[in-house]
This record gives C-alpha cells, sequence and structure tokens, in this order.
C-alpha cells in the first residue's frame, strides 16, 4: 500500500518517525514523506520519496527565533499561547492544501502524520483517508484528573491544588490556546467545516484521527478517568540509525561516574541556562562530562573548558553513550527523555518552554528524575541533584523499571502494526 508521512520541519518530530518509516518501507509499502527540504538529505540516505512543502511555512529550530523575533522574550504558558498561534495553527491550511494537490499524483491509503501539524479533520473528511497521528509529546488529551498543558503542574492531590488548576485550565482554554483554536476554527469555516463548541485546540488529533501512536509508555503519562481505545502508548519510537563502525567518545570509562548535558536543539543558543551550570557543577570530580550542544556555541565551549574530563561535541551519539551513563541532565526534550530512560539512565531536567516543563514534571512525577522547576539552574543546584540521583539508588531502580518496559515491544513494529490495521480497515471512498 502507499503511505504518507507527514511532519513540520522540527527536528523532534521527523526524526522518530524515520523509524516507522523505515519499518514501513522494509514491509514492502511504497512510503514517501511530505516535510521541508531541511530533511532531503536525510531520506534521500533512506530511501524514502520526498514532497517538500509548498505553501506551508518552514518552522526550524533555527530560524524560529528570526521569523519571530518577539518569541524570545516569552516564557512558559505566553510562550506557548505564541507557538500555538503562528507555529502551528497558522499553517492548518498550508499544510492541508500541499497535501490534497500531491494526493492528486501520490494517491496514498493511510496518511500518518505528526500530530502538531492539526489537519485530521480536513484530511479524513475533505480526503477521506484514514488518519494515523504520532504525538512527540506527552498525551496531550484533557482530562478532569490531568493536570492543565504548559503549567508544569503535577497531578492535584488537595483541595487547594485542585482549585488552582480549575482557575489554570481555564486560563489554559481562554488565553493560553484561544487565538490558536479561533485561527483553527476560522480555517475550518474555509472549508464549511465545524468542531465542537469550546473543546480545546489539542484534543482535535484525539478526536479525528482513526488512530494515536504515542510515544512514551503509560507509566509517564498521568492517570486518567477514561482511556481513549485510539490512543496507543508504544514505548520509546527513536530515531532510524544504521549500525556505524564509529570510535564514539574515547574517554567512556576512564571516570568514575559519567554524566551527559544536553540543552537540546531549540533553546539552545545561551549556554548559560543550562550547559555552563552543569559543566561549573561538575567539570572539578572525578566525572566524565559529555556535552551536546546542538551545533551552538560549540567551539566557545571548547576552549572555556578544555579539561581532559569535559567533551563538548555538536552532536553526541546517545545510543552509544548512555550504555555508560550515571545520570543525563537536560532541559526536558520528550525524545532525549524516553533514550535516557530507554538505557535505564535516571534525569536531572531544568526546562519550561515547549512544553518541557509538562515533561519535567512527568519525569518527577515517575520518580525517575529530579525536576529543577526552572531553565536557568545554579551550579549548586545541578550538582545537589546530580548528588541527589547518584547516593539513591530509588532513582536508578525506577529509571531502569522504565527501560523494561521499552524492552517488552519493539515501538516502531508496534506503530507498523497499527498503520497497517487502519490503512486495511478502511471503508474504499463512495
Amino acid at each position: 500500500m502507499k503511505i504518507l508521512l507527514a511532519s513540520q520541519a522540527i527536528a523532534g518530530h521527523f526524526n522518530p518517525m524515520t523509524g516507522i518509516a523505515m519499518r514501513l518501507k522494509d514491509s514492502g509499502h511504497d512510503v514517501a514523506f511530505y516535510t521541508e527540504s531541511v530533511f532531503a538529505g536525510k531520506l534521500a540516505e533512506l530511501g524514502i520519496g520526498h514532497f517538500p512543502f509548498v505553501r506551508a511555512i518552514e518552522h526550524t529550530a533555527d530560524n524560529l527565533n528570526e521569523l519571530y523575533p518577539q518569541r524570545a522574550k516569552l516564557k512558559g504558558p505566553m510562550a506557548a499561547r505564541f507557538d500555538g498561534e503562528r507555529i502551528f495553527a497558522s499553517n492548518v491550511t498550508n499544510f492541508f492544501e500541499d497535501i490534497r494537490e500531491l494526493h492528486a499524483g501520490y494517491v496514498f491509503d493511510v496518511l500518518v502524520m505528526d500530530a502538531s501539524m492539526y489537519i485530521q479533520h480536513l484530511v479524513s473528511t475533505l480526503i477521506r483517508k484514514p488518519v494515523v497521528s504520532f504525538v512527540a509529546i506527552g498525551n496531550m488529551e484533557i482530562d478532569p484528573w490531568v493536570p492543565p498543558l504548559f503549567f508544569g503542574f503535577l497531578p492535584a492531590r488537595t483541595p487547594p491544588q485542585k482549585l488552582l488548576q480549575a482557575g489554570a485550565r481555564l486560563v489554559s482554554q481562554q488565553v493560553v490556546t484561544k487565538p490558536a483554536r479561533d485561527s483553527y476554527v476560522k480555517q475550518l469555516e474555509h472549508f464549511s467545516l465545524h468542531t465542537a463548541t469550546g473543546g480545546p485546540f489539542t484534543d482535535e488529533p484525539y478526536r479525528w484521527s482513526d488512530a494515536v501512536i504515542q510515544t512514551g509508555t503509560a507509566s509517564l503519562d498521568y492517570p486518567r478517568s477514561k482511556v481513549n481505545p485510539k490512543v496507543h502508548y508504544v514505548g520509546a519510537l527513536l530515531p532510524y540509525r544504521r549500525a556505524t563502525a564509529e570510535a564514539g567518545i574515547k574517554q567512556l570509562g576512564s571516570y568514575a561516574r559519567t554524566v551527559v548535558v544536553t540543552q537540546g536543539t531549540v533553546d539552545n543558543k545561551d549556554p548559560n541556562k543550562l550547559i555552563i551550570p552543569a559543566i561549573e557543577a561538575l567539570k572539578d570530580r572525578d566525572m566524565l562530562v559529555v556535552v551536546a550542544t546542538g551545533g551552538a556555541g560549540t567551539d566557545d565551549l571548547r576552549e572555556l573548558y578544555s579539561g581532559p574530563n569535559v567533551v563538548v561535541e555538536d552532536f553526541v551519539d546517545f545510543e552509544t553513550v548512555f550504555p555508560s551513563t550515571d545520570v543525563f541532565v537536560t532541559n526536558g526534550g520528550f525524545g532525549g527523555v524516553l533514550l535516557s530512560l530507554s538505557h535505564g539512565v535516571p534525569v536531572v531536567s531544568a526546562g519550561i518552554n515547549e512544553g518541557k516543563n509538562d515533561v519535567n514534571a512527568r519525569v518527577e512525577h515517575a520518580g525517575v528524575g529530579i525536576n529543577l522547576r526552572t531553565e536557568s539552574p545554579s551550579a549548586d543546584a545541578v550538582a545537589k541533584a546530580v548528588d541527589t540521583i547518584l547516593a539513591g539508588p530509588g532513582w536508578r531502580e525506577r529509571a531502569q523499571a522504565i527501560r523494561r518496559e521499552f524492552e517488552t515491544a519493539d515501538g516502531c513494529a508496534a506503530a507498523a502494526a497499527i498503520i497497517e490495521r487502519i490503512a486495511t480497515d478502511a471503508p474504499a471512498p463512495s
């Protein structure tokens, strides 16, 4: 069958989908990808057909603050409000028109899409093809037991907490996500379509998809009052990678402990937020500190920290490093957290924007790491958190329990099976 995958031009959304794409391709399906040209080289290497954006605005980690200079000043819920409207909702019509046009020449049987593109309703109704959504972050479907999005809350336990979160939920729906929803509703109306009155914009993928592939495990989600049968937790969906003969980092195993540090690939331009405090906290110990900068300021950091136990790279092959790692210090990218836990490595997390405060709250709730609840921790705070994890075996034991959950299932195989089932069961257009 013909399977079209579609993704935002965001590495954390695109990369996990490559593993699914290759599993489907290896099973004999005709697989193509709709995404921006920034990933054209990667798709060519994988032998997967590529349809680039035509109308859609390209939003990447490198150009967001250039396109929208005011974005850099926003934090937490207000940053989420801006991103929801400008980065996600603004492209809905563009994404749909691109895909409707390419469908005329590449008549796909099923669309497997990055959930944050928000064209599930349009595709299923107007193109009348089954849609499977891939969620690259934690489960965003609203539920009365689950804290409101973008505030980094843990589940409410006391009456004051419940009251606070009820107010925050109202703010989330009436302030944070409202501009995105208003834009989305107007675009649907252009196609003579409507959606549930008052429903949150972020629930649309869960409502209009035939199935939802949710990366992670239910144990990393919060308890829910109801279970959506469309949602399938498939474990750690990781980017496709071929076996290589890379030597890796030669210092691995030369020190008593190894700590990996990253500030991600989006909010990584100012290393003073997390990278420098982490290095300052750990550089004078019998400890290897491996830093992945995401390509920002690497040479400057190497010059500043030239000690033999500090390794600074643009990018690090985490798959080769995590087996020797004791603690992962991160700003809370969900993909990195899942990869860390897939190796049983506990986490110290420090991040707020792009929904990272919600990821970090889940880390705290699951007991697999320490949430510093800031994007700019002090060196002392990082040192204390790392020491706490190293001194308490329970952190690693809980992370290892998550690792065992991941090992019980092949996430790419599970995702491919879901896609094949949805495509096979879909009724033929009349």
